[in-house]
Order: structure tokens, then C-alpha cells, then sequence
């Protein structure tokens, strides 16, 4: 089966790989000339572990390729995958409009009976108005459409594309699933065949669960905090409740972030508002978490007081472990902010590659942990790099030197080696 794989960032190259991987012939097709030319010679456009290896080996092998011209990457192929990792603006807003207008443009060079795969991060009943959309643009193609809602998690995403708990894939008739059962049921024994809007709504149901639990959590910690619990002892106590669970997000931290959460919870919230239907609780969640935003900042209040003139320490930039990206990261955020307010601001990110002009401007990027912390009046775990964890020696007492602020408590197995620390996380305070 050949397939096309459009829209080649995060979600876009981990599926072309991994479906080239799995022995289809995989045509990565991409707008940006850049972008192509970087994954040519075997470069993904961002850090995921593993992938540069496996863009590779499907170079190698002749399974994989890549191009800019819709008309050579759709010649022959029976299937056409988005996977366009969809445009959010700063309020999570989602331009689904421009996944519309791209698909509908390549869909003139799919042939007749081609299928089509949705995996782009789109509200429930956008691939009814694309199916609308094509039936008109192109009469008689009789195009056939699944929707795939996508799964990965940055830093870990080959892994969770390879070997999936199960498939979520929505169809518009029964009729359709032998259609698509033999690409699918390469990568995963287990399908979940549903109706295309349920689908839609799985995807937008998971996502909104996950962030309810989040601000849950954070809410559970706040109360912590103030009479003296561990929120880290609390959440070990609900995940061993068997009506619980050991994988339930229950761990306080920091708010969500990311655009990937707050996008699900704005469709559901606008579905609403247009159907006239009650969305109280996930417009509750969408306020606590962005008030739990601020935690860092309110920290920071009590330990230091002003400011200006302060040197703060950032360890960790990017959005998440595992990923070089700092698009919408909360760690670049409070770096703009502190800099705002006439802190002095250092950083270290063993993953972080060259900063925009205007994060390079309002901080210093050390090449070490030590020579981040040196001098700090503070320090802020910024992102939760596994390396953090292997401090010792001098590089952990520079840190355990001054004020650790660790809103998930990342590093208190490490920082409590340290005698007279003081350690600061969501729901547990001081730890001395």
C-alpha cells in the first residue's frame, strides 16, 4: 500500500516513519522547502528520541521519501494521511480552516476510491463538512474517509505510535472498515471501529479527562499545602484505589500547558455554547488551571519578595522532556515574565537548540547546570530533563545552595540528600 503522509512537523513525521517502518511506501509531502530538505538527509524538524534514526533507515530502504509537489507525492497512492499538527493561537484557538484548505487542495490529485485519514487535531464533525467539502470539489471521486484521532506524547511518541494500547478509528458506515482494516491492523491488533463523530469526541473526551484530573490534582494540593499534608503521599493514596488506578493523572505539578489539553477543552466549551448545552465543569477547569498558572510566581513572592535585581536560575526550557521544542512552554513563559520585572534570568536545557531573538534577549543560556546556578539568588525547574536527576558533587550542592523552586517535585529524591536545603513544590512547601 502507498500511502501520503501531509503535514510533516511532530505528528506528521512520526507517522511517515513508522508507517515506512512497518514496510509501506511512505511519501512525506510538505509545503516548507526547508522542512523537506532537512528530512532528505535524514533531519526531523524537531527533537523526538529515535526518530532522525528511523527517518533514516526508511531513506536507506527505499520505503521512505519526501517532497514538496502534491501532484508527485499523491501519484499512485491509495492513501492521502493528514497530519498537519494543527495552528493554535496564544488564547488555544485552532485554525482548522488551514487543515481544510490544504487537505481539499490535495485531495485533487488523490485518485478515485482513495482513502483518506484523518489525524489532525480537529473539532467533532470536521471530517462530515470535509467529506461535504470533497463530494462538491470533486464529484465522483467517491473518496473514502477515517478519522484516526492522534495519541503521541512528545519525547515518547515512537513508542506510543509502534505499540498503542488500542486504535480509535471512525468510519462512516460498517461497510468502510474492511477498507481501512488492512492498514490499521499493521500497526495494532486492537481497533476500536466506531461512528466518525464519536471518534471526533473520544479524542476531545480523553484530553478533557486528562485535564480535569491535572486541575484536580492541583486543587487537591493547594488545600495540602495549607493543612499540612503531602500532596505526593494523597496521590499515592488514589492510585492505589482499584476504582482509581495506578496511571491516573493525580500528581501535583504544574498547570497544563502546550495548546494540546486547553485546544480539546475550547472545542467542547464552543460545541456547547453553539448547542446551547451545560459546560460548567470544563469551563471551571479552563479557569483553575490558568489561576494554577501563577503558582511559580506566587513562590517566588514568598521566597525572594522583589525582584528586581534578583538572579534567577532556569533548569529546562523546553515544552516537555524529551523534546527540543519551546513552542508554548510554560518555562519560556516565566522567563519572559521574569525578565519583566528586572530579575536577571540564566538557563540551562541540555535539549534546547538555537532561541528566537526575543527569548535570547530577556536570558542567558549556560552550557552547565553549575554554571547556570552560580550566583542565583533562586532556582526553577523548568522542565523535567531526566539529567536533573544524576546531580551530585558540586553541581547538586550549587543547586541545594539557595531556594529550590520544583513545582512537580521532581528532584526531592535528589535536593533531600542535602542537609539544610530548602526545597519548595505544589502541595508539600518547605522541606527542609
Amino acid at each position: 500500500m502507498k500511502i501520503c503522509v501531509y503535514g510533516l512537523w511532530h505528528l506528521g513525521c512520526v507517522t511517515a516513519a513508522c508507517l515506512a517502518d512497518l514496510g509501506f511506501e511512505v511519501r512525506g509531502l510538505d509545503d516548507d522547502a526547508e522542512t523537506i530538505q532537512k528530512l532528505a538527509a535524514g533531519k526531523a524538524p524537531l527533537f523526538e528520541p529515535g526518530l532522525d534514526q528511523l527517518i533514516a533507515k526508511g531513506l536507506d530502504a527505499g520505503t521512505l521519501s519526501f517532497s514538496t509537489d502534491a501532484a508527485k507525492a499523491l501519484a499512485g497512492a491509495d492513501a492521502l494521511w493528514i497530519a498537519f499538527d494543527t495552528p493554535v493561537d496564544d488564547a488555544d484557538r485552532a485554525d482548522i480552516g488551514y487543515v481544510e484548505r490544504k487537505t481539499l487542495a490535495a485531495l485533487e490529485h488523490l485518485r478515485a476510491g482513495g482513502k483518506v485519514v484523518v489525524s489532525s487535531q480537529a473539532p467533532v464533525g470536521f471530517v462530515r463538512s470535509l467529506e461535504q467539502a470533497a463530494a462538491k470539489a470533486y464529484p465522483g471521486k467517491e473518496l473514502l474517509f477515517a478519522v484516526s484521532p492522534e495519541n503521541l506524547r512528545l519525547g515518547g511518541a515512537l513508542a506510543v505510535f509502534s505499540n498503542p494500547d488500542r486504535i480509535v478509528i471512525g468510519v462512516r458506515s460498517d461497510a468502510h472498515i474492511a477498507e481501512f482494516e488492512p492498514l490499521f491492523s499493521k500497526i495494532s491488533a486492537r481497533l476500536e471501529w466506531m461512528r466518525t463523530e464519536s471518534a471526533e469526541m473520544t479524542k476531545h473526551a480523553i484530553n478533557s479527562f486528562l485535564a480535569m484530573s491535572v486541575v484536580f490534582a492541583n486543587e487537591l494540593a493547594g488545600i495540602c499545602e495549607a493543612v499540612g499534608a503531602d500532596a505526593a503521599e494523597v496521590a499515592r493514596g488514589l492510585k492505589t484505589e482499584a476504582r482509581i488506578g495506578p496511571k491516573a493523572y493525580v500528581g501535583p505539578g504544574t498547570a497544563f500547558a502546550g495548546g494540546t489539553l486547553a485546544r480539546d477543552i475550547n472545542f467542547l466549551v464552543g460545541a456547547g455554547d453553539r448547542l446551547s448545552k451545560n459546560t460548567l465543569l470544563l469551563k471551571a477547569v479552563r479557569e483553575s488551571n490558568n489561576i494554577h498558572k501563577d503558582w511559580i510566581k506566587g513562590k517566588l513572592g514568598e521566597v525572594l519578595g522583589e525582584l528586581k535585581g534578583r538572579k534567577i536560575a532556569v533548569l529546562g526550557l523546553t515544552y516537555k522532556p524529551g523534546t527540543s521544542t519551546l513552542r508554548r512552554s510554560l518555562a519560556v513563559e516565566l522567563c519572559k515574565w521574569l525578565a519583566s520585572r528586572g530579575a536577571e534570568v540564566t538557563a540551562y536545557d541540555p535539549l534546547a537548540e538555537q532561541l528566537p531573538a526575543e527569548l535570547a534577549a530577556v536570558l542567558k543560556v549556560k552550557p552547565s547546570v553549575a554554571e547556570s546556578v552560580s550566583g542565583s539568588d533562586c532556582v526553577i525547574v523548568g522542565t523535567e530533563h531526566p539529567e536533573f536527576r544524576q546531580l551530585d558533587g558540586p553541581a547538586l550542592r550549587a543547586v541545594c545552595g539557595r531556594p529550590v523552586i520544583d513545582p512537580s517535585g521532581f528532584l526531592r529524591k535528589v535536593v533531600e540528600k542535602e542537609p539544610g536545603a530548602k526545597y519548595f513544590c505544589v502541595g508539600r512547601g518547605e522541606r527542609v
